[in-house]
C-alpha cells in the first residue's frame, strides 16, 4: 500500500472538506394546518397538498370521533 511522502497542509485538508458540510432540509408550511411539510409532499398530519386533499391513509376528525 502507497503511503504519502509528505503530510498534506491544513489548506489543502480544508480544500477537501469544503463539500463534506450538512445542509438545512427545505421545509414549507402547510396551508391547511400550518404543520412544517417538505417540499412538494403532502402533508402528514392532515393529508392537504396545494389545498387539496389527496392523502387517503389520513382520517378526518369527524370519522375519528364517530367510529370511538
Amino acid at each position: 500500500m502507497a503511503l504519502p511522502k509528505r503530510r498534506h497542509s491544513n489548506t489543502r485538508t480544508n480544500k477537501r472538506r469544503t463539500h463534506d458540510a450538512l445542509r438545512v432540509p427545505a421545509v414549507g408550511e402547510c396551508s391547511n394546518c400550518h404543520a412544517t411539510v417538505r417540499p412538494h409532499n403532502a402533508c402528514p398530519k392532515c393529508g392537504y397538498y396545494k389545498g387539496q386533499k389527496v392523502d387517503h391513509t389520513v382520517k378526518d376528525r369527524d370519522e375519528k370521533s364517530k367510529s370511538r
